[in-house]
């Protein structure tokens, strides 16, 4: 394994509604994955995060894993409704002590506490009143993140605002394949100006209350034509500034990609919208998973489509697996936003495989060791070309409650028996321990 900086910052990441369970314990509210999962026909085997990963129970077991494996930091979210049921009403203090807890039981470990404060779990009550569709959730958020970061600010001091929002606003806005499961397609766009307006909100709410160090978290992928035909090649820029450029050009620019003007027009962003969301970052989180490759639709109300990457080995969840693709995305952020790109951390990359328990007990995760180890080493090329990476996380630490997919894609360095709730790590957990302690 090549060598890392020396403060390079390794760690792992979790999602409340995919591993905390207990959704309805000690005052939390209804999310809208709550609604969603107890929809018929909406998640895989009728699953539900009710128990998942039983992790607000058995936090102190899953921190005594993240001290085993050696990391520096764990990715956690924290869960809004559990602050604040009903989104905007009263605070619950009972949800903010669970946090209280978790983070003083990583910081006696050494490990430091990196809470994301949404997570795609928005409270039902505010998903009732418009979700993000409304520019009232926008406020709410800068609101509850607030709350968060005056009970937990003198001990956290790395913060992310909003995870994924581009596929929280695809999968759960324009294509109702997430929760809230609404089908709107390019009627989804007032969702994503006021997602970016929450974070650059939350942003000024957190430094006003001393935060060192706050971030957003986008899902980046290469974009490939399908063909060097005009059509794909135009296709594939379209894509490129839906996935890529929505929630980033904003952010780092201060500005829509030309095809989002149309927020603009309808009179959506309003004057200073743009300042506060491009409210300076002090880092990006990047998740990245694999490349897309593109050609122009055949008709249908998008103007492309997504088509497979061949002759590359794939996922268990049918995912390419292209380890490059982390060089090639970083590379060309960096290209990109040039002066106006801050520090990054890779803060997801991991892979779902098919992990069966052998007679001996131990699961023998090799596809997963392959898969990080050629993603590190196309992060350390990254590196060496230049791009500012200060730290990399494996999603996920646990397998958990995979969204759409329930419990049938294993994204874990730890297996769960989600009948027993055992937990019992990987071989790629004793693989990344080992490279964490300089033996690989």
């Amino acid at each position: 394994m090549p060598s890392f900086p020396p403060d390079f910052l390794w760690g792992v990441s979790t999602a409340a509604y995919q591993i905390e369970g207990a959704v309805h314990e000690d005052g939390r509210g209804a999310s809208i994955w709550d609604t969603f999962s107890h929809s018929p026909g909406r998640v895989r085997d009728g699953d539900t995060g009710d128990i998942a990963c039983d992790h607000y129970h058995r936090w102190e077991e899953d921190v005594e894993l993240l001290a085993e494996l050696g990391v520096g930091a764990y990715r956690f979210s924290i869960a809004w409704p559990r602050v604040r049921p009903d989104g905007a009403g009263p605070v619950n203090g009972r949800g903010l002590d669970f946090y209280d807890r978790l983070v003083d039981g990583l910081l006696v470990r050494g490990i430091v506490p990196v809470p994301t404060l949404f997570h795609w779990d928005l409270p039902q009550a505010l998903e009732d009143a418009g979700g993000w569709l409304a520019r009232d959730t926008a406020e709410r958020f800068a609101e509850y993140a607030a709350v968060v970061a005056d009970r937990l600010g003198d001990r956290v001091a790395r913060w992310i605002t909003l995870n994924e929002p581009i596929v929280h606003l695809a999968q759960g806005y324009a294509f109702g394949t997430h929760a809230p499961g609404r089908e709107l397609l390019m009627d989804a766009l007032p969702a994503a100006h006021h997602l970016l307006l929450g974070h650059g909100l939350a942003v000024r709410a957190l430094r006003a209350r001393g935060a060192a160090e706050v971030m957003i978290t986008n899902n980046c992928t290469p974009v490939w034509p399908a063909s060097d035909g005009e059509a794909d090649v135009a296709a594939a820029a379209v894509y490129d500034g839906f996935h890529n450029r929505l929630f980033l050009d904003p952010v780092l620019r201060g500005e829509y990609p030309p095809f989002a003007a149309a927020l603009s027009d309808a009179g959506l962003v309003r004057d200073g919208d743009l300042d506060v969301i491009a409210t300076p970052l002090d880092a990006l989180g990047l998740n990245y998973y694999n490349p897309t490759r593109i050609k122009a639709a055949d008709g249908g109300p998008m103007p492309f489509e997504t088509v497979g990457i061949e002759g590359v080995p794939q996922t268990a969840f049918g995912w390419p697996v292209v380890p490059d693709g982390l060089r090639e995305v970083l590379t060309g952020l960096r290209d990109r936003y040039a002066g106006a790109l801050p520090p990054i951390y890779v803060t997801e990359n991991g892979c779902s495989t098919v992990d069966i328990p052998a007679p001996d007990g131990r699961v023998h995760d090799g596809a997963r060791i392959d898969y990080l180890d050629g993603h590190l080493r196309a992060l350390h090329a990254a590196i060496t070309e230049g791009v500012d990476v200060r730290g990399y996380f494996v999603w996920s630490l646990l397998d958990n409650f995979e969204w759409a997919e329930g419990y049938s894609q294993r994204f874990g360095l730890v297996r769960v028996d989600f009948d027993t709730q055992r937990r019992t790590p990987k071989d790629s957990f004793a693989w990344l321990r080992a490279v964490l302690s300089g033996r690989r």
